[in-house]
């Protein structure tokens, strides 16, 4: 435990602010997806593959990642990606061409991918020191920042607000926050060597739905608004309020959720989750009606919300891998799922349709009620 109680007030304060950054940022990208899109002319396809490059560069990242705050501390990835975040969310909407938004949409995944691991290697050497739970509080930050985010962005858009000039105030915004977090991030981590680690027994089902849950909430942040516009149901300047509600949504459940897994139980919070996730799927392909899509991307942050953590407290309690291990196995495997996952669902629009490609995440997540009774057993 930090000695120096003042330095781990410090200590949690540039932890949230550099998941609220990293929540906000990513975020900021949800509403400017349609004008991206729109500047180099792709259409469903070439836009997941697109989307591809931002995962492939996350998944790039991650392991060089944990292998140098390993070696150095989190600090100095946390910074790097931080401020690679801020610098790359206005070139991904002047991009003029397929090849050069490819290009920086997978440096934009890469400094995702470099602050995700980073800040989350942060925040449980954090935890260890302050020797009490504090890692849920810290990932509501992310949530958070996605409500600011999205809602910052839609209103500068709606205002008339060029999506350069919205980006570049995000930006500014996110750099103030990295910039407030630099000096009170710890200068050296304690930690095991993070590493990927092939799921086996048990992790492999809670790894397998981890993507799952992270695919859906991936496809809301990136297919989300180019759903209610495809749908007739908003312009493009105000089609960010379907991810906005989303993140509101789901940083209410994240704050109870702790009390909610007390009072029901793992297996009961997995049901119930997925039920409404699917319900609210449902309601975001009523054609023509908009309250009913509104309420749906509601639903689906209710439903998200408390799922992955309640995968990570199960990894960390199975007996098929060490706990670090399968913690890292479900974590890698999730993002996956968010990264690379929207990518899948461009594919399927391409082929299908966007509002067929959004009923299949329902199937998807029909599988945390049924494996519901497996997975939880553990716990």
């Amino acid at each position: 435990m930090i000695s120096d109680e003042k330095g781990l007030r410090a200590a949690m304060l540039a932890t949230r602010l550099a998941f609220l950054a990293a929540g906000f940022v990513m975020a900021c990208w949800a509403p400017l997806i349609p004008f991206a899109k729109q500047q180099v002319g792709a259409d469903e396809g070439v836009f997941g593959l697109l989307l591809l490059c931002l995962g492939l560069g996350a998944i790039v990242a991650m392991p060089l990642t944990g292998y140098l705050s390993a070696r150095t501390g989190a600090r100095a990835m946390i910074l790097l990606g931080g401020f690679g975040l801020v610098a790359f969310l206005p070139l991904v909407v002047i991009a003029p061409t397929v090849w050069t938004l490819g290009l920086a949409l997978a440096v934009f995944g890469a400094a995702l991918g470099t602050i995700d691991v980073a800040m989350n290697i942060h925040a449980a050497e954090v935890e260890t020191r302050a020797a009490r739970p504090m890692m849920s509080g810290f990932h509501a930050m992310w949530s958070v920042g996605g409500i600011l985010g999205a809602g910052g962005l839609t209103a500068l858009l709606s205002a008339g607000l060029s999506p350069l000039g919205a980006a570049l105030v995000g930006s500014a915004l996110a750099g103030c926050a990295m910039i407030l977090a630099a000096p009170r991030l710890l200068r050296q981590s304690g930690g095991a060597k993070p590493e990927f680690v092939r799921p086996r027994g048990i992790v492999l089902l809670l790894a397998i739905l981890a993507a799952i849950s992270f695919l859906v909430e991936g496809a809301v942040l990136d297919w989300g608004a180019l759903l209610i516009v495809d749908q007739g149901l908003m312009a493009a300047t105000g089609a960010g309020i379907g991810y906005m509600l989303f993140s509101i949504a789901m940083t209410i459940a994240r704050l109870t959720g702790d009390w909610l897994v007390a009072a029901l139980g793992r297996g009961r919070i997995m049901i119930l989750g997925g039920l409404v996730a699917i319900a609210g799927i449902a309601l975001t392909l009523v054609p023509g009606m908009l309250w009913p899509a509104l309420l749906g991307f509601a639903l689906i942050g209710l439903g998200c919300a408390n799922l992955v953590p309640v995968l990570f407290s199960l990894a960390a309690q199975s007996r098929d891998m060490p706990p670090g291990l399968a913690v890292a196995a479900v974590t890698t495997t999730g993002y996956a799922g968010i990264l690379l996952g929207p990518a899948l669902i461009g594919f399927a629009a391409d082929a299908t349709s966007l509002a067929m490609a959004f009923g299949a995440l329902a199937l998807l997540m029909a599988a945390f009620p049924l494996a519901a009774q497996r997975a939880s057993r553990i716990g």
